[in-house]
């Protein structure tokens, strides 16, 4: 049995995935949607992801990924490249946070693309192309949600790799 890797993405129309080093919306089910897709699993990320969480989230693994030697952080295990992060992670099934770097390190790997796909252009300085643009990824499941709570309409959309 392999691993699932897990890339889980909220992404704008226009593919902005962080504005300010941070996720542009915080839809309270999308939030909820993300715990549940990372409880349990060790979740890799890149140092200014880690940053940029209220802290050390309960019931996951935070594995960072670095190039700043001596970096270290409460509730974080440390690696400096791809290949130390996923033998810190072992067997397990993995969720990848970000961001656009990490991803990117990771994309020959990833085995189930989890976007949240929020129908605005959003200002902001990260981007990340749609899984919908690349034929190895084929989508499987989506729910749409309307506009609400002053947030834009926004699908769940699962993804898997084809090849």
């Amino acid at each position: 049995m392999t691993r699932d890797v897990l890339f889980i993405v909220a992404r704008a129309t226009n593919g902005i995935i962080a504005k300010d080093g941070e996720v542009p919306w915080a839809i309270s089910e999308d939030l909820r949607r993300f715990k549940k897709l990372t409880m349990g699993k060790p979740m890799i990320m890149g140092r200014k992801t880690f940053d940029s969480l209220p802290g050390v989230l309960p019931g996951r693994r935070h594995i960072v990924l670095t190039r700043q030697e001596g970096w270290q952080a409460e509730g974080a295990e440390v690696a400096h490249t791809a290949e130390a992060a996923l033998e810190l992670a072992g067997d397990a099934d993995i969720a990848v946070i970000g961001g656009a770097e990490i991803f990117a390190l990771f994309d020959d790997v990833a085995t189930t693309f989890e976007l949240t796909e929020v129908f605005e252009d959003t200002e902001g300085e990260l981007t990340m192309p749609s899984p919908a643009d690349d034929p190895t990824w084929r989508e499987v499941a989506r729910e749409s949600r309307p506009a609400k709570d002053g947030f834009p309409p926004y699908d769940f959309v699962t993804y898997e790799r084809t090849r």
